[in-house]
């Protein structure tokens, strides 16, 4: 199992121990964009045209609601990628 089919599995399982970079990586890999966030705030929204804009605190660990978050919008990407 390659290291980002790791990294989705633990997404998908809504693992505790889930860093702020990887859920980024994953979801700058599907097309989301970040923003950085102004004067001082560390929630980082990633946006995706066609999608809800998902917001993330720059905290370790990462809550499970975040990483539910991400874990929905990757499903929809499987999904779509199955249903052209």
């Amino acid at each position: 199992m390659s290291a980002w089919e790791k990294l989705l599995e633990r997404i998908l399982t809504l693992s505790n121990d889930l860093r702020f970079n990887e859920l980024r990586k994953v979801l700058e890999a599907y097309g989301y964009t970040m923003n950085q966030p102004r004067r001082g705030s560390s929630h980082y929204t990633f946006r995706k045209p066609g999608c809800m804009p998902i917001t993330i605190p720059k905290h370790e660990p990462i809550k499970r609601v975040y990483v539910d978050m991400v874990r929905q919008a990757v499903e929809s990407e499987a999904n779509d990628n199955e249903n052209p």
